[in-house]
């Protein structure tokens, strides 16, 4: 069966900005954007909050019938729902970063998350950033983008982040959060981080939200 429906696949290292370009992109050419990140950090919060350990990737696999995950748009904004509840919020808190590249790095917990992305791919036009979208989920995707940025620049925009949040952290805290989570998803052994043969490569270090979407714009 042919596929009729545009599918645009951002791939790259945390805290690049995929979800800001993704969003701003999706909002442009009016698709659905898939925040796939959002996925995998709702699954940690679930086991988090089910102490649920890491290393029993068997009672894991058997969790993942207790979660139910869906979008909304609300307010122009993207809510992500874990079993009914918004944790949209929630999600982003450091103790959810703290683990997330571990979750994700479960065969089981991929194998699931894919799955539900590739449904959402199937009719819809859409936007979907992640680690893995232009290899795994979406290697037939229309456009990839690869996203990277100095290692100093993203700690920086991530720990501005949390501090506006509220979040009590330190900026060295947030560069080895960062370079443990990038180390964990380039060499995962299940759909590690990786550039797509065909993905272009935008290193946004020095570009702002404008220039990086109109970047994309420009290889549509």
């Amino acid at each position: 069966m042919i596929r009729t429906n545009k599918i645009i696949a951002i791939d790259g290292y945390s805290s690049c900005g995929k979800s800001t370009l993704a969003k701003a992109l999706a909002t442009k050419l009016r698709y659905l954007y898939v925040d796939s990140g959002a996925m995998y950090r709702a699954v940690t919060l679930h086991l988090i909050r089910v102490a649920r350990p890491i290393e029993d990737e068997e009672g894991i696999a058997e969790e993942l019938e207790n979660i139910n995950l869906d979008f909304e748009v609300k307010s122009g904004e993207n809510r992500i729902f874990l079993n009914g509840e918004d944790v949209s919020e929630e999600i982003r808190q450091m103790y959810v970063s703290d683990l997330v590249s571990e979750v994700s790095a479960i065969k089981a917990v991929r194998v699931a998350m894919v799955a539900q992305q590739q449904k959402l791919g199937k009719r819809l036009d859409i936007v979907m950033d992640g680690r893995d979208i232009g290899t795994t989920v979406f290697p037939d995707a229309d456009l990839k983008i690869f996203m990277t940025a100095d290692p100093k620049i993203r700690a920086e925009r991530r720990y501005l982040e949390l501090k506006n949040k509220g979040e009590n952290i330190t900026l060295e805290e947030v560069f080895e959060n960062l370079a443990h989570r990038d180390y964990i998803d380039t060499t995962r052994e299940e759909s590690p981080l990786i550039r797509a043969d065909d993905a272009i490569i935008l290193d946004n270090t020095n570009l702002n939200e404008e220039e990086q979407l109109q970047f994309v714009l420009d290889r549509l």
